[in-house]
């Protein structure tokens, strides 16, 4: 056969179809392959080792599926409002945000002295009946202390000049204040913490 006398497309569509068979065949090899019984064996032992015990974790615990859930929703969850408890109840005990927030520049001294009496008053009982708390130094404020080494910067903090290293001696500016115990029971199931008061709406 005197090739070049073949038509150059002949050529190109031989070639082609050549590659097209070759590949139909290596498929077919492949596909054959995954059924062989030596083959599943070992793509069972990689997969069930994990994937099977994930499964069948999530289809008998619903609460493992939740959280597996929680995982994969794109939403951000909604931060914890539990901060929020204790500025709830100074707002509903003694209206301390309603406060907070006025503008009281147009009231005279009078005016605020006996607002700000009332909401002493009653934020006052609100922290007493559902916090103890207690002076992280025991010391009275104007008395030299001593800070010694190791000490928890989230307790005291230094001011002034603060150089060199612990024990220091200084003059006590405020005593501190921790909690000792927290008294605030948790809000009705599915109440938004993030409404520190509720909308009032008066009906005729």
């Amino acid at each position: 056969m005197d090739f070049q006398t073949i038509d150059p497309l002949t050529i190109g569509a031989v070639i082609v179809a050549g590659l097209a068979a070759g590949a139909a065949v290596y498929l077919f090899v492949q596909l054959r392959s995954f059924t062989d019984a030596e083959t599943l064996a070992k793509l069972a032992f990689f997969r069930g080792d994990l994937g099977d015990r994930l499964f069948k974790k999530m289809t008998a615990d619903a609460e493992f599926r939740g959280k597996i859930e929680k995982m994969l929703d794109p939403k951000s969850p909604k931060p914890s409002g539990e901060a929020l408890r204790l500025l709830a109840l100074l707002q509903r005990e003694g209206r301390l945000l309603d406060f907070l927030l006025e503008d009281v520049q147009p009231y005279n001294n009078d005016q605020i002295g006996a607002a700000v009496r009332d909401i002493h008053k009653n934020c006052r009982k609100a922290i007493q009946d559902h916090l103890v708390l207690e002076p992280v130094l025991k010391d009275t404020e104007g008395a030299t202390v001593q800070v010694p080494a190791g000490f928890d910067p989230s307790a005291v903090r230094l001011t002034g000049n603060v150089t060199g290293q612990p024990p220091f001696k200084g003059t006590l500016q405020h005593h501190g204040w921790r909690v000792k115990e927290l008294k605030l029971a948790a809000p009705p199931e599915g109440q938004d913490e993030f409404v520190l008061q509720p909308a009032e709406v008066e009906l005729p």
